[in-house]
């Protein structure tokens, strides 16, 4: 089956080989960027999309992509289609690795929270690290984390940064307007893929296997990988920034400048001086495009020439998945809604309603009026969206850091 789809399969590696090269990729880095900002927390209002290839679907392989849109915890995974030799499903691992990383980020990470030492959050590994140990599902996957942090400081005032931790080759692009909110979006950080040989088809995973596939292997090895393989990055966060989170299908088939452009065409300035944050529907829109425009170049173009893409021509056909983010506000309104939802524990009685969680019986929060197809009224003037019609100049640190461990 494999043969018929050319650079498609992403293959099982094997422990021993990933054990070698660990610490090549592991990379533990912060850019701090200083600008004047309110002190205020943030949080991500996030819209995600992920298609198989439809070469694939014709092949009957599964998608075994996972994403997670929350306001303090964006994530992509990208599972080993391959595990179906195996009478495997190589979708359980992905999506209950990325649950269980939401309910422990929902406790660690929304300010004003009332946790113990013991569950307070210390950075993305320890947060992957806790979150494999209580999934039990068999599979292999690469992994994509970021986590919005509100406790980091720089001269007394909150800074948040965002960790970002990535297993494998899916990546992050994060864009900001740097010349001001009428400005276009630019391109200010982008993670690095991890490959072994730098062959597209071998990234560097995480796994959980048994007998069928190696007899030897044992959780201590996935740990190993988070703990010393990881590549964790903490990056300033700033109201308007917007992250694009994919997998391997978006950024081996888009150069980074078509990802930008896809942005900066649906994502228009705002006329006002005022941030204003973009509609869901937007981010939606967005998010459907890259994935639209990803499988379009890994097909024929024009007189039947294959396209450029970043491996190559022809690119990849691979199952594709991405989250667009943008970054807003922190308010009460959300605050009180994530209460709600720990004390509930209901997950799939929750809503997903602009990039938050709102509880499906109770009245919207206010940033929350507007959806992809709702005609409720529309929020307050200093709340409405986008899309939708009718301090210091030093750089040394106090306080808390951005945490990596």
């Amino acid at each position: 089956m494999a043969e018929n789809i050319k650079r498609s399969p992403t293959f099982l590696v094997g422990t021993d080989k990933q054990r070698g090269i660990l610490d090549e990729f592991r990379r533990h880095e912060q850019h701090f960027t200083e600008e004047y900002q309110k002190n205020k927390p943030l949080c991500f209002t996030a819209r995600s999309f992920q298609q198989t290839h439809p070469a694939k679907v014709r092949m009957g392989y599964k998608d075994a992509d996972a994403t997670l849109t929350s306001p303090m915890l964006l994530g992509v995974c990208d599972g080993v289609s391959q595990l179906e030799e195996f009478k495997m499903d190589p979708s359980l691992l992905p999506n209950e690795l990325l649950k269980t990383c939401e309910e422990l980020a929902m406790t660690q990470l929304m300010p004003d929270m009332q946790v113990t030492p013991h569950d307070a959050y210390r950075g993305p590994i320890s947060l992957l690290k806790e979150a494999y140990e209580a999934t039990t599902s068999f599979g292999s996957t690469t992994v994509l984390l970021a986590a919005l942090d509100n406790g980091t400081k720089i001269h007394g005032k909150l800074h948040p940064m965002i960790a970002v931790l990535s297993i494998g080759d899916c990546e992050l692009l994060m864009l900001r307007r740097t010349n001001g909110r009428q400005g276009e979006l630019e391109a200010v950080f982008h993670t690095e893929m991890q490959r072994i040989d730098f062959n597209v088809q071998t990234p560097l995973q995480l796994a959980r296997v048994d007998g069928r596939i190696d007899e030897d292997f044992e959780e201590s090895i996935a740990l190993e990988v988070i703990e010393k393989g990881s590549a964790v990055h903490c990056v300033s966060a700033y109201e308007g920034d917007i992250l694009v989170l994919g997998s391997d299908g978006v950024f081996d088939n888009l150069f980074l400048d078509e990802i930008v452009e896809i942005c900066n065409e649906i994502l228009r300035p705002s006329k006002k001086s005022d941030f204003e944050p973009s509609s869901p529907a937007l981010l939606s829109q967005v998010a459907q495009r890259i994935v639209k425009d990803s499988h379009a170049k890994s097909g024929h173009g024009a007189g039947g020439q294959f396209l450029d893409t970043p491996i190559g021509k022809g690119g990849k056909v691979d199952d594709t998945s991405v989250v667009v983010a943008e970054i807003v506000e922190l308010t009460e309104a959300h605050k009180q809604i994530w209460q709600q939802v720990r004390r509930t524990r209901r997950w799939k009685s929750v809503l997903s309603c602009g990039g938050m969680q709102c509880g499906a019986e109770r009245a919207p929060c206010v940033s929350c009026e507007h959806d992809d197809d709702d005609e409720r009224r529309s929020p307050p003037r200093s709340q409405r969206t986008r899309g939708e019609e009718s301090d210091s100049d030093g750089s040394t640190e106090e306080g808390s850091k951005c945490t990596i461990a």
